[in-house]
């Protein structure tokens, strides 16, 4: 079954992402990255005063960030999907990022989904190694560049489709396997 992304907007910034959009990348993440059973992400869509309210409470910076994820421990309800956890993104930042290029932002959104969800399933780029490694995963589910799945902000060149879809072979799962 393919992950359900639950999209909640308290954005003013309306109508620019869909949930089946989302739920496809997530689908083609996830089976590359062998996730097993029904999953759930939640995704909350937001601008700077709320990621800013969330950056600070958990992990104490004042400031507005593009995306934010919150890994979930909770099992699942009897034959409901299992939480994998929290992303959120904030449209506002994406919005100066891009310009306010709205068909870029929807490019950013993916690139920022992507970066959360890959932190929901384990990636981290604390270290030269993993930053690469999330990079080159990124660039894999976005069909672009390594140089374009990590660029992120103001003077990112935007994703295109530049590159035929990697194949899915060689991943492997890190985080939660059920």
């Amino acid at each position: 079954m393919p992950p359900a992304v639950a999209l909640r907007t308290s954005s003013v910034r309306k109508r620019l992402v869909r949930r089946d959009t989302l739920e496809r990348l997530a689908q083609r993440i996830c089976a590359a990255e062998k996730v097993r059973g029904e999953i759930e992400i939640s995704v909350l869509l937001c601008d700077d005063d709320m990621i800013t309210a969330l950056n600070r409470r958990y992990r104490r910076k004042n400031a507005p960030t593009d995306v934010l994820s919150f890994e979930h421990d909770d099992t699942p309800m009897p034959g409901g999907p299992r939480p994998l956890g929290d992303i959120a993104i904030s449209l506002e930042t994406a919005e100066r990022n891009c310009g306010g290029d709205r068909a870029l932002m929807r490019r950013e959104v993916q690139l920022l989904f992507c970066h959360g969800l890959l932190h929901l399933l384990g990636y981290d780029h604390h270290t030269s190694r993993e930053r690469a490694q999330m990079q080159q995963k990124q660039a894999e589910y976005l069909d672009t560049t390594e140089a374009a799945a990590w660029q992120f902000g103001p003077k990112a060149p935007r994703i295109a489709r530049s590159r035929p879809a990697a194949s899915a072979g060689g991943s492997r799962r890190i985080g939660r396997g059920q």
